[in-house]
């Protein structure tokens, strides 16, 4: 195998995930200042992330039917050009249109478009890709939305304490650079078709296997194992350290990412000497035991403690849960991966909610909702244990 001619294609999917850390995590951090520039009510701010997530779903299930019509290289491009152009137009389009939050809601759709097709496309077109040690290679190329995610949080908390953050639209400017110099690299890089064509299952004959139900399972699992607690990590900070908000964003979303980021980028290393099903059962049952002690913790900062490795228990759980199911279904196709994104997607909206809800009823006890999502982890090694036996047989 030529590797050179290959690693075009890997910087371009490392760059896209980073691309899809700075769409999901970029505008958080502005909540509070469009709170009071733009005299947005809470619940209007609430639904942004709600659109975010909602477009990314219905992105990922019509790429199930459309990708392989279409070609893999004109839609992770233009996932590029959507990405750039949301990101970019946060700078104009509020000041633009009569509403500023209308603004803003179409630059959401716009760039949650181009995230969408990012998470579906980019593992494939790796996937495709002729590389020897190709779990290793999908978990080092999932720790790029971990760095981007730490990198997005660093360095907008440092350029907006240096230049203030009513400075915030150079930096959309700034960020919006990242995808439009993938839009050049993925427009000339090697793109290898992941099924022959014509051998590529059909949705039905997924729907009609027993193993693609329990993948979708396993991403569910995964979804929300890791979203419930990164969502809800800054709160976790601030509550037990009774820090600032800048300062919880720091030390609770952004651990939790560089934990996560050194999970996948070990596992990418010296994943020829770890059998994936039982690191990634092994990840669970850790995950497990942080959302135990998150939630039982006495003591403050035992719990940010369990948060925070939390990211570590999580990192294999979404690129190991692809591999395993691509190893199982080789000719599943964009189909099947457009469906696991779907679905971890789904757990990924599902969790945070849960957690939430039962934290409320519980009299806005966060512990109490962190308990509730033990059971996200415990899904996981449950699948993972039905699928261990079909993962073993397609590997021999």
């Amino acid at each position: 195998m030529n590797d050179k001619k290959y690693k075009k294609t890997l910087l371009a999917g490392y760059l896209g995930f980073i691309t899809q850390a700075i769409s999901a995590n970029f505008l958080p951090l502005l909540y509070v200042t469009f709170q009071n520039t733009y005299r947005l009510s809470l619940t209007q701010i609430a639904l942004f992330s709600a659109t975010f997530f909602f477009t990314q779903l219905i992105v990922d299930f019509l790429c199930a039917k459309v990708v392989d019509k279409i070609g893999y290289r004109p839609c992770i491009v233009t996932a590029q050009i959507t990405s750039a152009a949301g990101i970019a137009g946060l700078t104009f389009l509020p000041e633009l249109l009569p509403s500023a939050y209308a603004g803003i809601m179409i630059c959401v759709v716009i760039y949650a478009i181009g995230s969408g097709l990012i998470e579906v496309l980019c593992s494939p077109i790796i996937e495709a890709c002729p590389f020897e040690n190709k779990e290793g290679t999908m978990s080092l190329l999932h720790s790029f939305y971990c760095w981007g995610f730490a990198g997005v949080v660093l360095l907008s908390t440092l350029l907006f304490a240096v230049f203030g953050i009513e400075n915030w639209k150079f930096l959309a400017l700034f960020w919006s650079l990242v995808p439009l110099v993938n839009v050049y690299n993925f427009a000339v890089c090697p793109i290898e078709k992941l099924v022959d064509d014509g051998e590529s299952m059909t949705v039905r004959e997924l729907l009609k296997t027993k193993a693609f139900w329990l993948f979708l399972l396993l991403m569910i699992g995964a979804g929300a194992s890791e979203i419930s607690m990164a969502q809800w990590a800054s709160a976790f900070a601030e509550s037990a350290l009774r820090v600032s908000k800048s300062m919880g964003d720091l030390i609770g979303p952004c651990g939790f990412a560089v934990c996560m980021g050194i999970s996948r980028a070990l596992f990418g290393k010296f994943s020829d000497r770890i059998h994936l099903p039982v690191f990634m059962m092994a990840s669970g049952l850790l995950c497990f035991g942080c959302y135990l002690v998150a939630g039982l913790a006495g003591i403050p900062a035992l719990g940010l403690v369990g948060c925070t490795v939390c990211g570590f228990s999580v990192g294999i759980m979404w690129p190991g849960s692809i591999s395993i199911s691509s190893a199982i279904l080789p000719k599943g196709g964009t189909a099947l991966f457009a469906f696991l994104a779907l679905a971890g997607d789904l757990g990924g909206s599902i969790g945070p909610s849960l957690v939430g809800a039962v934290s409320q009823n519980a009299g806005n006890n966060l512990q109490i909702g962190v308990i509730a999502g033990m059971a996200f982890p415990l899904m996981l090694v449950i699948s993972i244990l039905l699928l261990r036996k079909d993962y073993r047989s397609n590997k021999e």
